[in-house]
């Protein structure tokens, strides 16, 4: 029923940008409060933007503030997230998810490796 599908994740250099999309169905996606989270290895998952159903507030963590652009397209069911100068510990498998958290909307997320 509901499905989270992130994508356009990948290898870029330090420094470098990647811009990744978060294709939402099933749920009333516009009423939500959407986050991206990302999760390295061994490490806990961490949230690091989120947006408010209106597109109106923004809220980043420290680690990504200034560098990171979260948005999205209510009319497409999206969510964006821009990573510009992206460091190598930014490596992370990245996920959207609602707020409230739904623990059953997780999808695969999408693998961004930022190395030399």
């Amino acid at each position: 029923q509901v499905q989270l599908v992130e994508s356009g994740g990948g290898l870029v250099q330090p420094g470098g940008s990647l811009r990744l999309s978060c294709a939402a169905s099933g749920f009333s996606f516009r009423i939500y409060f959407m986050r991206w989270y990302r999760q390295a290895p061994g490490k806990e998952r961490e949230p690091v933007a989120g947006i408010s159903g209106s597109g109106s507030m923004t809220t980043y963590a420290d680690s990504v503030k200034g560098r990171f652009t979260i948005s999205r397209d209510n009319a497409k069911n999206m969510v964006y997230l821009q990573m510009n100068s992206l460091k190598p510990e930014d490596t992370a498998n990245y996920y959207c998810n609602t707020v409230p958290l739904h623990d059953d909307y997780w999808g695969q997320g999408t693998q961004v490796t930022v190395s030399s």
